[in-house]
């Protein structure tokens, strides 16, 4: 690709190239700049030039929150060092290009594992913190920001700050999408584990009000939570789901055999998707197949299995580049939360998607606890649905624009790491303190320094 070399940030070890997110939407063509250093991440935010700059990790947020179009944009996985790690007390203090894949390798062989991990272990320390990442335990330990002891920020004057929580700057980054600064380290305080082993309940819910009544009544009992919905199924099956929870397995329910090398972290992968796959592999007859196999396969009740960590909670890491499967056009993650109370608008979701024949395998229903301190943090508490879309589904846009509103209208909000395509005029009624996180990037970095394709889109 061909770029006006005039308009390049004064920054060595440039690469002009496309970016995208995880969902292969709205790709841009940036300026790339992968600092290896403190000092080189300093001065790639220093000239990065008029279109500003923003980090980014593995490249997971699905979509444009790590873009920036005709602008910077910083890789941050050069800094990938551990620092230390307090074995009795239980915390790291890592750089933040470092992976939550890293973590576990060297974490789980004494005896601890990271706090909370989305569906993919391969994000960043900072990743994770700009997006404040949840997991299957939010109704328990909510999200990632929530286990952060201190972090350093590098702002747009040059300044690298030691931010910690209860102060606005924390509330600001946490959730905050990267607008505030490059994270360079933090401390995270640590779960302990027993094994590298999961202990695994599975049941069926034959239809959307018997899942959420399960959930309700025994999530409690649980860590780790979440159920695959058929969004496929309609009329009496409407929203039927398998529901997998469990905990970390103590070492006196492995069999003796694995009780020898209890903490080993055994990851499997499968051969990385085709670059090239046929279009319209996808459809409605395909993933209604899919969801009918995996539904009837799944138990009707099986308690106790044991699990890999992997297996439990990354099955997808398993499959390099699975984004691929969706073809060239992408896809389009879309998540959005509910409160309690607010349980008839995620019934006519739940619904309105089922009528309308999306063709979704990967879809998930969690329920979130206590709301988290970042004023852009995703979660608060109530219902959470997850749901992968082909982007070239006819009238798709028109469609989420209707279930924008619906959300909205119920007080609820999507989630800015998977967004590549909500309204702005509805940001507002999602996050009531967006103002705030306004006021303060405008003071912190008065001329856009940190800036991005979904900072752009939403005017944050």
């Amino acid at each position: 690709m061909s770029a006006d070399t005039d308009s390049a940030p004064d920054v060595m070890g440039l690469e002009h190239t496309t970016v995208t997110g995880w969902g292969r939407t709205a790709p841009t063509a940036a300026w790339l700049i992968r600092p290896q250093t403190y000092e080189e991440a300093a001065a790639a935010v220093r000239d990065c030039g008029a279109r500003g700059g923003i980090p980014r990790g593995l490249g997971r947020a699905y979509g444009d929150a790590a873009q920036n179009a005709g602008g910077s944009v910083l890789d941050m996985t050069g800094l990938d060092r551990v620092h230390a790690i307090d074995a009795d007390g239980g915390t790291v203090l890592c750089d933040a290009g470092v992976s939550l894949h890293r973590l576990m390798e060297v974490l789980l062989p004494l005896g601890w594992f990271v706090p909370v991990t989305p569906g993919t272990r391969y994000v960043t320390v900072g990743g994770a913190i700009g997006a404040d990442i949840h997991g299957k335990n939010h109704h328990v330990s909510g999200s990632f920001s929530r286990h952060v002891v201190a972090f350093e920020l590098l702002t747009a004057d040059g300044e690298i700050r030691t931010v910690i929580p209860g102060t606005p700057l924390f509330d600001a980054t946490a959730g905050g999408m990267g607008l505030t600064g490059v994270i360079l380290t933090a401390t995270i305080r640590l779960q302990p584990v027993e094994t590298s082993l999961m202990s695994v309940d599975t049941e069926r819910a034959v239809d959307l009000d018997d899942l959420m009544a399960r959930l309700a009544a025994t999530d409690h009992r649980y860590r780790y939570s979440v159920a695959w919905i058929d969004l496929l199924a309609r009329g009496v099956s409407t929203g039927r789901a398998v529901l997998t929870r469990g905990d970390h397995a103590p070492l006196d329910a492995l069999p003796a055999r694995l009780r020898r090398d209890p903490l080993s972290f055994r990851t499997s992968r499968l051969p990385s998707a085709p670059s090239v796959l046929p279009e319209g592999l996808l459809t409605r007859t395909t993933v209604g197949l899919f969801n009918e196999l995996w539904y009837r396969k799944a138990p009707r009740t099986r308690s106790g299995r044991l699990q890999r960590l992997s297996a439990f909670f990354h099955p997808l890491d398993g499959l390099p580049h699975w984004n691929r499967v969706y073809g060239r056009g992408g896809f389009v993650q879309y998540q959005f939360v509910v409160g309690h109370g607010q349980e008839d608008a995620l019934r006519r979701i739940v619904r309105r998607i089922s009528e309308r024949r999306c063709p979704s395998f990967l879809a998930v229903l969690k329920r979130f606890g206590e709301s988290d301190p970042g004023w852009l943090s995703f979660p608060v508490p109530g219902w959470t649905l997850a749901l992968d879309i082909p982007a070239g589904l006819p009238g798709l846009g028109a469609f989420l624009d209707e279930l924008d509103e619906e959300v909205a209208t119920a007080g609820g909000r999507v989630y800015l790491a998977k967004d590549a395509r909500l309204r702005p005029e509805l940001l507002a009624a999602m996050y009531p303190r967006l103002d705030e996180f306004r006021t303060l990037r405008a003071e912190l970095d008065p001329h856009g320094v940190f800036t991005s394709d979904l900072s752009r889109r939403l005017g944050l």
